[in-house]
């Protein structure tokens, strides 16, 4: 008798790579060789299954740093985490779960933030992405951070850049493409959003899909959402027409992490098909905010060492 196949999956892959798949499909790939100075999400594909987001800047080479889809933070402990001119790296150390399922599949890890010195880490990230699809066809990845210290307490500095970060593809940024960008009030344009608080973020445009006559746009996007449980919420963004935003965390005033209580961000992305719609992201929002979260434990039966579940 053939095994019954589970909908969403997660396939480690050669070269340092894990597939993250909805019946056989890849809408995700998960990048962590040592070739780079930081893991990355690449592509991270909507509906047409075109990665909405790019590898780089459009315009110039000092962004090549921009990822895709990517953890980073500019001032830990006033040390470089965000640039590529750092000798600070990330490194994964270990997988802790690949779990397949029939509603969503689910990746942890756990990286170290290395200085380049000292071979410990300053802090270590455990990282879990469970990625499933919307009611929409759209690609749902949600990812839950704790940050942990080595040492007692360790302080994040004052910046615009940290931790989360998304570059779009370049047709759907505002600037070399076609794209909006707007918040969870309508209100649209980087002028007006640079630095202001909201809930969430969206950037839609034009993607190309299909080849040679039967090429043509199609309108896709992705919505990044903040999280109500989320440090200094509702964040103050870092967005840009030329195709990136991030939420702050560390805009305003410096965070101070502690071994007794680790800082946990919960972020949700959401690639979907047509253009921003305010009453279906007010409506994922909610769901977002009202759902459980992660908890990683020691596994209790064989053959495995960690468990993710829902809380």
């Amino acid at each position: 008798m053939s095994p019954t196949p589970v909908c969403y999956e997660i396939s480690p892959q050669p070269n340092h790579e894990v597939s993250f798949q909805v019946q056989g499909v890849e809408k995700l790939r998960w990048h962590f060789g040592k070739q780079y100075p930081r893991p990355f999400f690449y592509p991270l594909c909507g509906p047409s299954n075109v990665p909405l987001t790019r590898i780089g800047h459009p315009g110039v080479g000092n962004h090549d740093h921009h990822r895709s889809v990517w953890f980073a933070h500019h001032k830990v402990l006033g040390i470089d985490f965000w640039s590529d001119n750092t000798p600070a790296v990330i490194r994964q150390r270990e997988w802790l779960q690949y779990k397949d399922g029939p509603e969503e599949a689910i990746m942890g890890v756990r990286l170290d933030w290395l200085d380049g010195h000292d071979p410990a880490p300053l802090l270590t990230q455990d990282l879990i992405a469970g990625f499933r699809l919307h009611s929409d066809s759209g690609t749902l990845l949600e990812l839950q951070s704790t940050f942990k210290p080595r040492s007692e307490d360790l302080e994040l500095g004052k910046t615009n850049f940290g931790f989360l970060a998304v570059r779009v593809a370049k047709t759907i940024s505002s600037f070399f493409g076609n794209g909006i960008i707007q918040n969870d009030q309508g209100i649209q344009g980087e002028k007006n959003l640079f630095g202001k608080s909201s809930a969430w973020i969206d950037y839609s445009g034009p993607i190309a899909v299909g080849t040679g006559s039967q090429r043509h746009f199609v309108t896709e996007g992705i919505t990044y959402y903040d999280h109500p449980e989320n440090i200094n919420y509702p964040s103050r963004w870092h967005v840009r027409k030329d195709g990136w935003m991030g939420a702050s965390v560390c805009r305003d005033s410096p965070v101070l992490l502690t071994k007794k209580n680790p800082l946990t961000l919960r972020y949700l992305l959401h690639a979907h098909p047509g253009p921003a719609d305010l009453a279906k992201q007010k409506e994922l929002s909610k769901m977002f905010a009202d759902s459980a979260k992660y908890l990683l434990k020691k596994a209790t039966s064989g053959h495995a060492q960690w468990n993710i579940e829902r809380a």
